[in-house]
């Protein structure tokens, strides 16, 4: 069974709490935009912590690593199987700064032709309505978690 954890980096506003969400580099989400942003997140292997896995792919993917002791929010088996615990950190991050590592892909598909992308192209703060829009639906319960979490409610 796969397994990935991330960080969903969150900070409050004067108008309620934004998240930081990230878009996938690659040919195949150049073009979409809802239901197609994640938190920042990625596969760990047996016997590697959540936690620990979780703060190495949010230093991969945006370029640095966050500051502060993140909590727990939760874990969940997404559609295609794989399982996603999620820790909330209240932080913040500049996007312009985003410097996320690099995959390789044969593009154009049969082409012999290897070329690398982003493994996230960008990194934006959206409210949690926006979010809720943005994000793969598979991770939406992770927002509504945090909500409970950052607004203090049972």
């Amino acid at each position: 069974m796969k397994r990935s954890a991330g960080i969903l980096l969150y900070r409050k506003t004067k108008g309620g709490v934004v998240v930081l969400l990230v878009h996938p580099g690659g040919p195949f989400w150049r073009k979409r935009d809802e239901e197609a942003w994640s938190i920042p997140k990625g596969e760990y292997v047996e016997g590697e912590l959540p936690l620990a896995a979780a703060l190495r792919e949010f230093a991969e993917e945006m370029g640095r690593a966050p500051e502060g002791t993140p909590q727990l929010l939760g874990e969940l088996r997404q559609n295609s199987g794989k399982t996603v615990t999620a820790f909330a950190l209240e932080g913040e991050f500049d996007v312009a700064e985003l410097t996320s590592n690099l995959f390789e892909l044969e593009w154009p598909p049969r082409s012999g032709r290897m070329q690398s992308f982003p493994e996230v192209d960008r990194a934006e703060w959206f409210t949690l309505p926006e979010a809720r829009l943005k994000i793969i639906p598979g991770q939406r319960p992770f927002l509504d978690a945090l909500e409970k979490l950052a607004t203090g409610q049972p």
